[in-house]
Formats: C-alpha cells, sequence, structure tokens
C-alpha cells in the first residue's frame, strides 16, 4: 500500500508514498514495525481530504475513529478545510499539571497516600456533581470566556497578581467566537454541562499526584519552571464532557449533510469534514472553540477541588500553582513560516521551542512545558519543544497509545498482573480509589504502548527533550 521515501536523513521519521498523498511517521524502527495496518488505511482515507498541505503521525499512534489518535493534519487557513473526525468527540481534551512545595517523603507511608486519595475523592466526581453545586458558575460565562469567566473564588491566586498562574500558564485562557451559534443547544444539553463542571469523566481520564525527578540535562529549565528533585505535583486529564460531546454530535450531523450536498466523502464514512468556509465549517469551528473554554475551565475546577483535598491532609497553607495546561484534540488558525495554517491535533501535542512567539509570556524564554502522561503505575513526562519540531508543525506525542482495545484488554491481562504492575501490597504501591481493579482493567499498563519507547522516538526525532520524569504515587479514575 505505501513504499518508504529516501528524503530523511532522521531515523526516527519514516516518509511514506500513499496513493492519496505523502505521509510523516515519527517513531523508531521497533514501534513502526508493530503498528497496525488499519493506521495506514485510515491515513490514506484523511490524505484524500481536498488541499491537505501536511499530515503525519507520531509515536504512539493508534486507531480511532474516522482519524488515527496521534495524528497532525494541516490545511492553509484560506480555502482550507475542518473535520471534526480529525479532533475527536472529546474536543478540548488535554493536561494539566501543578506544583506543590511538599516533598514525596510526606507520601512515602502508603497509608498518607490512601488519606490524600480519599480527600480528593470527596471533592471530585467522575461523572457529575450533587445538584446544586457549584451553583455560583454561570456556564454561559465559562463558555463565553473560559477561565476569565469563573468567579473570583475558584481563581484564588488572581489576589496577588505576582504570583498568580492561573490565568497566565495555560495555552489559552479564553477563546474567542461568534456566541450567536450557542443558541443551538437545548436546555437538557447546558444543565447536563453544568453538572459536569470539575469532573473527571471515565477512561483514560485520571487525576494523578507524581513524584519529580529532573532530567540533568534540563535541570536549568527545570528550575527555571519551579521544579525540583522528589516535588510533589498534580498531574490531570479531561476534556469538555458533555459539552464537547454535544458540539461534535450536532456538528458532525451537519457537516455529514455539507459533504452529500457537494459530493465529497471517502470509503470511511465516519470520515466527516468540509471546507472552512462553508456553514457547517463556520458553525463547527465556532462550537469547537466553545469546547475549548469549557475544556481549559473543566480542568481548572478538577485543580482547584484537589487543592482544597490536599489543604485538609496538608494545612490550609498548601497551594498548588499551575505549571501548565494544554490540549492535545484541537483545532485551530496557527502562522507558519508567514502563512497561516489551520491545524488539527488528535491526540498530538503542541510543544514550542524556547524563543518562539506562541509561548506564553512565562514560557518565551524557556518554551512551554508540553504534558505527556504516561499509562496506569508507569512514569509520566515534561518536556519542551526543539527547534526540529518546526518539521512537524511542533507536534509531539500525547502519550503512550494504545496497543489494546479495551475488550481486549479485559480479555487477556489478569487481575494479579494488574496488581503487580500498581505494585499493590507493597510500599511503593501507585494507591488508586477504585475499590476493584477489575473495574478499570482496561485502562492497565498492559493496554499501552512503553511511554519510554515513545519518548525515545521523539527526542530522537529532535522534536523534544525531557525535563523531568514524573513517578506516579497515587492516581484517582472514574469507571
Amino acid at each position: 500500500m505505501f513504499k518508504i521515501a529516501n528524503d530523511s536523513k532522521n531515523p526516527y521519521c519514516k516518509r511514506l508514498e500513499l496513493p492519496a498523498g505523502p505521509l510523516s511517521v515519527y517513531a523508531s524502527d521497533a514501534l513502526f514495525g508493530s503498528l497496525d495496518y488499519k493506521v495506514f488505511e485510515m491515513a490514506n482515507n484523511n490524505l484524500q481530504i481536498p488541499e491537505r498541505v501536511y499530515m503525519s503521525y507520531t509515536p504512539d499512534v493508534h486507531v480511532g475513529t474516522g482519524t488515527c489518535i496521534g495524528t497532525t493534519a494541516v490545511w492553509n487557513a484560506a480555502g482550507g478545510y475542518v473535520s471534526p473526525s480529525i479532533v475527536g468527540s472529546d474536543i478540548g481534551c488535554g493536561m494539566r499539571v501543578h506544583l506543590t512545595r511538599l516533598h514525596a517523603e510526606e507520601l512515602r507511608d502508603v497509608r498518607q497516600r490512601r488519606k490524600l486519595v480519599k480527600a480528593i475523592e470527596g471533592y471530585l466526581p467522575t461523572e457529575e456533581h450533587r445538584r446544586g453545586h457549584f451553583s455560583d458558575i454561570r456556564l454561559e460565562h465559562v463558555i463565553r470566556k473560559g477561565l476569565h469567566g469563573l468567579p473570583n473564588k475558584y481563581v484564588p491566586d488572581s489576589y496577588t497578581p505576582r504570583k498568580a498562574t492561573s490565568l497566565t500558564h495555560v495555552e489559552s485562557a479564553k477563546f474567542g467566537f461568534d456566541e450567536s451559534h450557542l443558541d443551538r443547544f437545548p436546555e437538557s444539553v447546558w444543565h447536563r454541562s453544568h453538572r459536569q463542571l470539575g469532573t473527571l469523566g471515565n477512561g483514560n481520564h485520571f487525576a494523578e499526584i507524581q513524584e519529580v525527578q529532573i532530567d540533568e540535562s534540563s535541570r536549568g529549565v527545570a528550575e527555571a519552571w519551579g521544579l525540583f528533585d522528589g516535588q510533589v505535583v498534580v498531574m490531570i486529564h479531561s476534556g469538555s464532557r458533555a459539552w464537547g460531546g454535544a458540539v461534535h454530535q450536532h456538528c458532525g450531523t451537519e457537516v455529514a449533510k455539507t459533504m452529500r450536498a457537494l459530493g465529497l466523502g471517502t470509503a470511511d464514512p465516519r470520515l466527516i469534514f468540509a471546507p472552512l468556509e462553508t456553514d457547517a465549517g463556520q458553525a463547527y469551528v465556532n462550537l469547537l472553540y466553545s469546547a475549548l473554554n469549557y475544556a481549559v475551565a473543566n480542568r481548572h475546577l478538577i485543580a482547584y477541588g484537589i487543592r482544597e483535598a490536599f489543604r485538609d491532609v496538608f494545612g490550609t497553607k498548601t497551594e498548588l500553582s499551575t505549571l501548565y495546561d494544554l490540549m492535545h484534540n484541537y483545532a485551530w488558525e496557527e502562522e507558519h513560516d508567514g502563512t497561516a495554517c489551520f491545524v488539527h491535533r488528535k491526540g498530538a501535542t503542541r510543544a514550542l521551542p524556547a524563543g518562539h512567539p506562541d509561548n506564553p509570556a512565562p514560557y518565551r524564554e524557556t518554551g512551554h512545558p508540553a504534558l505527556i502522561p504516561g499509562s496506569m503505575g508507569t512514569a509520566s513526562y515534561l518536556m519542551v519543544g526543539e527547534p526540529g519540531g518546526r518539521d512537524n508543525y511542533y507536534s509531539i506525542c500525547h502519550g503512550a497509545g494504545r496497543i489494546r482495545s479495551r475488550s481486549a484488554t479485559k480479555r487477556l491481562v489478569s487481575v494479579e498482573e494488574f496488581r503487580a504492575a500498581l505494585g499493590v501490597g507493597t510500599d511503593a504501591e501507585v494507591v488508586v480509589n477504585q475499590r476493584t481493579l477489575e473495574s478499570i482493567i482496561d485502562e492497565s499498563p498492559q493496554a499501552y504502548k512503553d511511554v519510554d519507547q515513545i519518548i525515545e522516538s521523539v527526542t530522537g526525532a529532535g522534536l523534544a527533550r525531557v525535563v523531568a520524569k514524573c513517578k506516579p504515587l497515587a492516581t484517582v479514575k472514574g469507571t
């Protein structure tokens, strides 16, 4: 189906020629050789979308709906296309990391980790808050203004601008859009979305307590970010919940109608796309931005609840400052080499190097943190972009990437293997909130690729480098 071109001098970048066009795959030989053939079939379908400028896969690529997770796809903003399939249903899904001043020694006792997890559970439901919770937050303000739509009590550091990180250490605190499109959703969507503010959801979403291990080669950057060895940090993975799901479902239907009217399509009926300038394309883009506002506020409120739990356990002076918040499921406009581009990332993380003008002000000199989670029981990584990332529109991996479906994992992985991976019964146990591991066995490390191999491919390709490795101490997940 494809041949590997010989124009790449980078052993971690394969340039493929598929029938519908070129595809770059960033992966070691071992990871590339393990890829499911279906990822190339899906790539060929995606490459049939007109006017495409560029498409690539990251080393954690795996099969998704319509488009693989681990895809970067680019069109020119003028005359380009937008695809809900190359964003995914969980619009704005992404990562957030908060820093504490605590040292991991304060959590060495497994009983203390259990106490903290229990406290977090009291503030962090995985599906919905009880009726009346966050009654002082107006959802329409969050949808329209992102973090700026939250009452001050939920942004406590806004009172101390010199120390504040909540509104500045984020990829974007607010996405502007045409608010007239909000009239498309019934009251039931608004109600459910409000109940889900500040909740994790299920699947691979989580909140994890981790211990920092700085990479010696990047110690200067790490210390500039406020990291120290043994530091306790909190990593959060969640997205736009019911609001993003409603946007994807409603706009997907409208985009599909536009495709039929224009005679567009591929061999995969689940791959939907439309020209940016069409009514359906514009509606989707505007509502996509509303979901990005929801997603960043959702992760912020999750962190707020976790902060309250830390204060209950470690005292009221405990604070959790924001290291960074970013997305890995989205599409938006970026400038590359003086050209306005419309860039899609589905399961791909933007990683800008030092000096890039799109870095937020606090990270202009170092480059912003790129937050890469591992699987349950394995390390996560804090990375920073390298200049070589320019070749891939500054996209890197978004995690470990699945190697088994959920059903296959339940069939092939035993609870005993899962327990061993988490170190259950040892002093190093990764404490999990679930009462039975059977309920989340489809999220066991055995369901995922080796994250260390993923990171090796990213660093070997010159896309980014490691700043710190984060060892898991405790994890909160939904079922």
